[in-house]
């Protein structure tokens, strides 16, 4: 059974990337499943730090294959830019090392304007979405009006009209809001020319990953986003458009589930949020600011791919007990276990009160959850350096109490923690 599959447990932007990297050090395959060019996947190595958005984080290995799967919608012009960074600074982008689906969906710069006008549209009621095109892009995908990256292999004129009558049909939407609108043949270009880079990476990714599968390759499955963003499982509608749950994983790559032999999931060691949408354990002042960092080093709470500051706060142990009963985590990783440290008493957030009433798991709906007060439980905080530990006995006593009371409650073993960015400060059990 060949496939680890990595969630994310929270709301996004656990360090996912960082941790596919890892496991890539001992896979043949990463395979995406999800989302687009909205992540922000960060790998840092040997004190220099890569940003990827499309691309599987498992690119940096040169012996490993990165797929990009059916359930991804992909920005043809980014990727080109995206595979073009890559090769310079050396990596070797082939279509023997980059395979793409042909049934991925594409997003086009119609996508791309009906975001933005949607989401100028709902002002203070926005979702907090990227604004590059995502949520259009599955719609159109859902409603059966988009665009594959297998129609990149048809002829050019055809492939050309189908791009021109996408922003056709935007325009009318955008002229009805008093929008600008796009010059289709200019928008159509710049796609052609990506296309024709793109041509030799695009295959039936499903029917490749079955043969290396029943080969005994080890497949890593990375995800975007995270559980509390799932469009079923989260905070509907406060969520991305795609299932970044183990279950999307399977569907989104086109593989079956006897090939599962482990579901990772990936938690920061506090909670943090960016966009809309309910955050029971969201904090403001000195302690927020701290969690946040100032900005200054990627490492901070800032978003990847928007910049955007991150809400912060403390561990929210109600939601990750969700996310356990959502995925099946075979384990756990504790990510970010070294920004706690010389904070104090630290809490974790075993259950809410909502009018009254105890609750161990999140309610369904988001006026239930903005009443949450959560019940803390507090731990002893360390004061020491653990960015330099790497055996779960170099940690602190407290650090150790801590990680173990997090796998109790959520009756999964945390095998392994990041106390740092770089590949190596990994702490494993």
């Amino acid at each position: 059974m060949p496939i680890t599959i990595l969630i994310g447990a929270q709301w996004g932007d656990e360090g996912k990337g960082r941790v596919v990297d890892w496991l890539a050090s001992s896979a043949d395959i990463v395979a995406r499943y999800a989302g687009g060019d909205n992540a922000g996947h960060t790998v840092a190595l040997n004190g220099s730090v890569y940003k990827l958005h499309q691309v599987p984080s498992g690119v940096l290995h040169s012996d490993v294959v990165s797929v990009m799967g059916n359930g991804m919608v992909v920005n043809p012009v980014n990727l080109v830019r995206e595979i073009e960074s890559l090769r310079d600074i050396g990596m070797d982008i082939t279509p023997e090392r980059l395979v793409i689906s042909s049934r991925a969906h594409i997003i086009t710069p119609a996508h791309i304007a009906l975001d933005r006008a949607r989401e100028s549209a709902l002002g203070d009621a926005k979702i907090g979405t990227t604004l590059r095109g995502i949520g259009p892009a599955y719609l159109d995908k859902t409603g059966r009006a988009g665009i594959r990256t297998g129609d990149m292999l048809l002829d050019v004129e055809e492939y050309a009209e189908r791009l021109i009558a996408a922003v056709d049909a935007a325009n009318e939407t955008l002229r009805r809001q008093g929008l600008d609108t796009l010059d289709p043949q200019y928008a159509a270009e710049s796609y052609l020319d990506a296309a024709a880079v793109l041509r030799p990476f695009i295959r039936d990714t499903s029917v490749y990953l079955h043969a290396a599968l029943t080969a005994g390759k080890q497949v890593v499955c990375e995800g975007a986003q995270g559980t509390l963003l799932d469009i079923d499982h989260g905070s509907y509608p406060f969520v991305t458009s795609s299932s970044p749950t183990a279950g999307g994983a399977l569907t989104g790559l086109g593989v079956g589930p006897l090939f599962v032999e482990n579901v990772l999931g990936v938690a920061k060691a506090f909670s943090t949020r960016v966009g809309g949408g309910p955050m029971p354990t969201e904090l403001d002042g000195e302690i927020a600011t701290r969690l946040r960092g100032s900005g200054a080093n990627f490492w901070d709470e800032f978003g990847t791919t928007t910049g955007r500051p991150r809400r912060c706060g403390w561990l929210d142990v109600v939601m990750l007990r969700y996310a356990v009963s959502v995925n099946g985590f075979s384990e756990m990783m504790l990510t970010k276990m070294d920004i706690l440290s010389g904070l104090g008493d630290l809490k974790l957030a075993v259950a809410y009160e909502i009018d009254g009433v105890r609750h161990d798991y999140p309610p369904v709906t988001n006026e239930l959850l903005q009443r949450a007060q959560p019940i803390y439980e507090s731990l002893p905080g360390w004061q020491e350096d653990i960015s330099g530990c790497r055996t779960f006995s170099q940690l602190p006593a407290a650090a150790r109490d801590y990680i173990d009371r997090v796998a109790q409650l959520c009756a999964v073993p945390v095998n392994s923690v990041s106390v740092g960015p770089e590949r190596d400060q990994l702490v494993l059990r």
